[in-house]
């Protein structure tokens, strides 16, 4: 489904986070990306979405060539984005954040609702102001409106940050659950390995802008030196 290839992409001219990375993602797979901050995984799904202004190499998705395009028509290509600290508005009600995931979407979606089954408390608070929710509630919402485009590909970026962990292992499931259900293929940066057992089915340890190895889940759960090596300081 996905293919990079010599991945190079920072910042500024010359200044490469990525140093000519690869990483490749086959339909239905839930990859997590792991590795000590400053290695390049934000760097890494920011360039996939077409946010970073300097990205060199190739990136194909479902065989279109999407390097180089803006964010807009990646998305409406199939791919969805989470960002690192959720994003959402909060001055909008959860109702108008969903709304949100489906303005100038090549296709009609019909209903958003289908997000309710899986996130009940969203349905539950449609008209709240999403700024007065908590932080996990807040997750889901980003999470939901994400999905209500109907995406191929999700990539979220550090979905458990500033989440107690109880939530943490429920969003975890719940994203099991939409992987199985609506055959949607994960890419989650994250430094929680809870998380990661709980929805990973396969792990890339990333260090200085490079994979440096990729294992199954059931790997990283028999040699916890593969998280020790790549993750401590």
């Amino acid at each position: 489904m996905l293919t990079v290839s010599d991945l190079r992409a920072g910042y500024s001219r010359g200044a490469d986070v990525l140093k000519g990375l690869r990483f490749d993602v086959a339909k239905g797979e839930s990859v997590a990306l792991m590795g000590r901050n400053g290695m390049g995984k934000t760097t890494f799904v920011k360039a996939l979405m077409g946010c970073l202004p300097h990205v060199r190499g190739s990136i194909t998705f479902n065989g279109t060539e999407i390097r180089g395009l803006p964010p807009y028509r990646i998305s409406n290509l199939g791919i969805a984005y989470v960002p690192q600290g959720r994003e959402i508005f909060g001055d909008f009600t959860v109702a108008e954040n969903l709304a949100m995931g489906v303005i100038g979407k090549p296709l009609k979606v019909d209903s958003v609702d289908f997000v309710f089954d899986y996130f009940p408390i969203l349905a539950e608070r449609r008209t709240q102001l999403a700024g007065t929710m908590s932080g996990g509630q807040q997750q889901q919402l980003a999470i939901a409106r994400a999905l209500v485009g109907r995406p191929q590909l999700l990539l979220l970026d550090e979905p458990s940050e500033g989440i107690q962990p109880s939530i943490v292992q429920d969003i975890a499931m719940t994203l099991k659950r939409i992987a199985a259900e609506e055959a949607l293929t994960v890419i989650v940066v994250e430094q929680n390995i809870d998380l990661v057992f709980r929805l990973a089915t396969s792990v890339r340890f990333i260090e200085n802008g490079l994979i440096k190895t990729g294992v199954s889940i059931d790997e990283v759960r028999s040699d916890p030196t593969l998280v020790s090596r790549y993750l401590t300081v």
